[in-house]
Parts: C-alpha cells; structure tokens; sequence
C-alpha cells in the first residue's frame, strides 16, 4: 500500500516544490512545506501501469475512451454515491484550466462571479483574467470555525446580478468540508437567482474520519442541471505533473459550450501518461488511498496537538478535508509582508502566505502536511523555536 514514513530526495527532479525553494523563498535551507503536492509516492499499481505503458516506447495522439470513462464512473459511484453518465465527462489538462474555460464558456465579459473568501489564489485569475469581476462572499470565522454568511451570500446574488458562482468543496485554504444542509441550502438561492454554479472539487477523495464529503450536484437532479464538477485525482493520488482531470456536466448544452472552447484553445487531448495513470488510479488505488488518509489524520493530530501545548500565539484549525492546514497568526501582531518574513527567516519554513488567498487571509499561513512524518515534526519544531 506504499510506504508513507520514507523520506524520498526529490531535489534534481524538477519539483516546484523542493527545486524552486531557494528561488521562492531565498535561502536554500527553508523547509518547503507549502505547494499542494504530496511528498508520497503514487500506488505502486500507477507506478506499474506507466512503465508498462513506457515500454510500449510509442507515445503518439492518445484517446479517452469507454475504459477510462468505466474507471472515473466506477470511481464516482462507489466513493461518493454519485451515479454519473459518461456522455456528462468533459476532459481536460487540470482544474485551473478547467474554471478558465468554463469562465470564458458560460460567462460574458464584465460579468459578475462570486467566490468564498479567503480562497485559492486561481479563482481570482480564473475570473479577472477574464474581464469578468469578483464578488466576495467573505467565510464567517466563528470560534474556532468557518461557516457561511447566508445573509450576506443572497444579499450579494440579488444586488450584484451576478451569473456564477465558483464553489470550492473541501475548501481551501480552511478546510471545511461543507454539509448537505450548507450545500442546499446554497444550492437553492442561486437556483432562486438563475446563478450557475461551479463546484471545484479536487480535494473531494480526502475526507477526515466524522465527515464526509457530498458532490453539491447530487443534492437533487434539478440543482445538478446548474452545476458544473471539476475533479481529477491529481491530489488524491499526487498525479499533478501528469495533467489529467475532466468536468462533469449534466446539462447537454452547457457541455457543449465548454467543450467548444476547450477546443478552441486547442486542448482536446490528455498526456499518454496521465491518461494511463488516472485508470489505474481509479481502478486499484482505494485501499492505499485509505491508509493515506489515516497517515494524515495522525500528521494533522501531531501539528494540533503539539502547537496547541506550546504556544497560545498561532491557531491551527481542525481540518475537516485536505492535507492543508490554516493556521491563525493574527496574534503575533505582525503584517503580512513581517509574517512572511518571520517565517521564511526566523523559522526557516515555507508556507503559503495567507494574504495570497484575499485581504481576509492576511495574518493567517497555509501549511502542507502531506508528508512523512519526520518532516512534519522538524516543520512543527521550527515553527516552535523561531516562536
């Protein structure tokens, strides 16, 4: 099932994370903690399934096709109760091109689109790239917990004439995992307005004991004509490098517009090898998948736990999905550009800086916990000593 506590070197290898650390961050001994991708190796049986593909040693034009489609339907039904037909799969590079498209496909310029705040940094670029305009709906921190400002998110829909809504279920950066009621009821008001809503959800496979994650598109067969799904197994998996996802989409006509404008930007095929891995991915990876998840639910208890019993200066939030922690600096009483740099400098460790996902970020850090343990402690044990 793979062997999560071995650290493997992958400096040299043209990582973002491990390669770029000392450009980003500007001092090569920072520990990169930061980008999401996983310090994991793939299942084995990915891993298999390209070398066998390798061997082949022909890598022309390479297809989708029903076996594939098999695979993400099988996928979908038995990790998520989803029963999804393989004329709704659209496929495509990545999520970030995925909202791109879909952005230029269904939206016109000067539209409005509203997004949770704080938010992944590519939802902004996805909307504003694009002569489209944000809307805010900013997250309610209440205690130690994120909720949604309804009051706000209708206000905002019936004032602002927006067109879309850009979901992100988990969400990142502060990992909730939204609850059928929230999904709902969110569901329902944009239905009330005629907004369209896309629903990023690539952290969707990783999902916390108590919790469970709920595709917003099956709440009922007529909310799920007004969704769009982004979804890939890149984080589920660590498959990012090989660009492979694909978007489901129920309603005929949207699927063709988002199919047209993936073609007019040229992208109407997937990698030779993303394509071999995502099969495989899907067809054999569960039970690695499972321990994965019990690996981070234990580096998630060990980041809590220790923080919380020294120091009362950083919050970290109890995640409900992902393997990206937030953490709540707001009373060191540093700004943004002096936390990053109190980080970067002091601690030695870097982190996604919190200003990066909106002005309600700021003061807060993103963590990467998605790797062997004896990195997480040494991440923890910096924090603590610069602390």
């Amino acid at each position: 099932m793979g062997d999560f506590q071995k650290k493997v070197d992958r400096i040299n290898t043209r990582s973002v994370k491990w390669d770029l650390t000392e450009k980003i961050f500007k001092d090569k001994e920072v520990l990169p903690m930061w980008v999401a991708d996983m310090d994991f190796p793939a299942p084995k049986e990915v891993q298999q399934a390209i070398i066998n593909r390798a061997q082949h040693n022909l890598y022309g034009y390479t297809i989708t096709d029903n076996t594939l489609n098999e695979a993400i339907t099988y996928w979908m039904q038995k990790r998520h109760n989803w029963k999804i037909a393989p004329e709704w799969i659209t496929y495509s590079p990545g999520v970030v091109t995925s909202l791109h498209m879909i952005v230029q496909a269904l939206t016109k310029e000067a539209d409005k689109i509203l997004i949770q705040t704080p938010i992944y940094p590519p939802f902004y670029a996805a909307v504003e790239n694009h002569g489209r305009k944000v809307v805010k709906n900013p997250l309610l921190l209440n205690g130690d917990k994120y909720e949604i400002d309804f009051t706000d998110f209708e206000q905002k829909i019936k004032d602002k004439d927006l067109t879309m809504f850009i979901l992100c279920n988990p969400h990142n950066p502060v990992g909730r995992v939204w609850t059928r009621e929230e999904l709902t009821k969110m569901a329902q008001i944009c239905m009330r307005h005629n907004v369209l809503i896309v629903s990023d959800e690539i952290h969707s496979d990783l999902i916390f004991s108590s919790h469970k994650h709920i595709p917003i598109a099956t709440i009922s067969d007529q909310i799920g004509e007004n969704v769009i799904t982004c979804h890939s197994p890149s984080k589920t998996f660590n498959l990012a490098g090989l660009q492979a996802s694909y978007i489901i989409t129920t309603d005929r006509r949207k699927k063709l517009k988002i199919d047209n404008q993936l073609m007019n930007q040229g992208f109407h095929l997937l990698n030779t090898f993303g394509i071999t891995a995502m099969e495989a991915a899907y067809k054999h990876g569960e039970k690695w998948l499972h321990r994965l998840i019990e690996i981070l639910e234990e580096n998630k208890r060990y980041v809590i736990e220790t923080i919380h019993s020294h120091t009362r200066k950083i919050k970290v939030f109890d995640s409900e999905g992902t393997y990206l922690l937030w953490i709540d600096c707001r009373e060191l009483g540093l700004e943004p550009q002096e936390l990053k740099q109190f980080f970067r400098t002091k601690a030695k460790i870097g982190l996604n800086d919190g200003y990066t996902f909106g002005k309600e970020g700021e003061g807060f850090m993103r963590i990467n916990i998605a790797c062997p343990k004896e990195i997480v402690v040494e991440g923890v044990n910096r924090i603590l000593g610069a602390l």
